[in-house]
């Protein structure tokens, strides 16, 4: 049979992302909520009334740019290696 070797290590447990990454990933996540906030309204109560704002500055281009600068945000968090420096 074979031998047993008393000094076998357990392998240890770590979390893929560190504290960088997830302060990365809220931050993103702040972008995407508040452009999506800044997206809705405009709406009008008597569906006879054409409201102009839904065509703003705010929601047309304001709003889709946050978002899209959070999901940028969310993907840099994800491929962010915080251990980079210490290899």
């Amino acid at each position: 049979m074979g031998k047993k070797n008393k000094n076998v290590q357990k392998p240890t447990k770590t979390f893929i992302f560190q504290k960088k990454n997830y302060i990365f990933l809220f931050i993103g996540l702040a972008f995407i909520a508040l452009g999506f906030i800044l997206m809705s309204g405009g709406g009008s109560d008597d569906p006879n009334v054409f409201n102009p704002d839904i065509y703003s500055f705010r929601r047309i281009r304001l709003a889709p740019t946050l978002v899209l600068i959070g999901l940028g945000i969310q993907i840099y968090a994800i491929l962010l290696n915080p251990n980079k420096n210490k290899e």
